[in-house]
Order: C-alpha cells, then structure tokens, then sequence
C-alpha cells in the first residue's frame, strides 16, 4: 500500500524557518520516501505505508519537541496511477 501524508506545522514565521519546522524537514529528509515537497504553506511525502507511517510518528514527536503547537495532517492511500 502506498500513502501520501501533507501536513503543516505552526506557528508560522514567514521570515525564518522555525525549529519545529526545521525538525520536520529533517525527518522527511532521514525516511525512505519516495517524494518529498516541503514548502512554507504545506509539506508533502509518499511512499510505502511503512516508511509513511514511521515517518509521521517521528515527524510529531520532533516536531512538537521543538515548539510546534499544532501539526495539522491528512493521510491518502493512492495507487500507482496516482502519482
């Protein structure tokens, strides 16, 4: 099974990456994921549902450990046609 996740971190700082967001990236950039976008507005990942998932559970643990106050996500299993 293969899923998507995109998320947004807050509180936004337009002027400089926060930490929380920082941390995020640095998840995204660690996992076995197929795609990856990261951008100021929202973020997004696919790839295999194991590599998603533990990718997620370590995306909000950093996250929110670096001063996130709310991490917004919604997760979609897409098929191969979905890319």
């Amino acid at each position: 099974m293969r899923l998507k996740v995109e998320f947004t971190t807050e509180p936004f700082d337009l002027d400089e990456a926060p930490a929380h967001a920082l941390a995020a990236r640095e998840v995204l950039d660690a996992a076995e994921l197929d795609a990856v976008d990261v951008g100021p507005f929202g973020n997004t990942a696919e790839g295999g549902a194991d590599a998603v998932l533990s990718a997620v559970d370590s995306l909000l643990r950093k996250s929110l450990d670096a001063g996130a106050t709310r991490i917004s996500l919604q997760v979609n299993v897409v098929g191969e046609g979905d890319r």
